[in-house]
């Protein structure tokens, strides 16, 4: 089977531009992401299949009031990887690493990250 590259271009521009929509609109029906962070360790990941749920996990991500800059991207056909850092309202910072697999159509078929957080701010 011959894969595609992801458009990282406009990988970037979407979620950089926080974009859910657009950011979604990369996935394949049936996609894969899974979600490896502190609430969610390496034996027990956040696992959301299907672009319908993807979508809505993105909606919610980027809707919150929070920066995001994708710092590195590289692919090649099959496969790319991001590195992206977020900065939230209250000074929190969040550094995620993710890879993708691709279809044919340069679609995203499986999605991991993973992401560290600084310690949430004290009251």
């Amino acid at each position: 089977m011959n894969h595609a590259t992801l458009n990282l271009d406009a990988l970037r521009h979407a979620l950089e531009s926080r974009d859910a929509d657009a950011v979604t609109a990369l996935y394949d029906d049936a996609a894969e992401l899974v979600s490896v962070r502190r609430d969610a360790p390496p034996g027990t990941p956040q696992v959301i299949r299907g672009r319908q749920a993807i979508g809505a996990h993105f909606a919610d991500l980027l809707g919150r009031n929070a920066t995001h800059v994708v710092e590195r991207a590289v692919g090649v056909p099959g496969t790319a990887a991001i590195v992206e850092s977020c900065r939230y309202a209250d000074g929190t910072n969040v550094l995620c690493m993710a890879t993708f697999d691709t279809d044919t159509a340069g679609r995203i078929i499986r999605h991991l990250e993973v992401s560290a957080w600084d310690d949430p701010p004290r009251r």
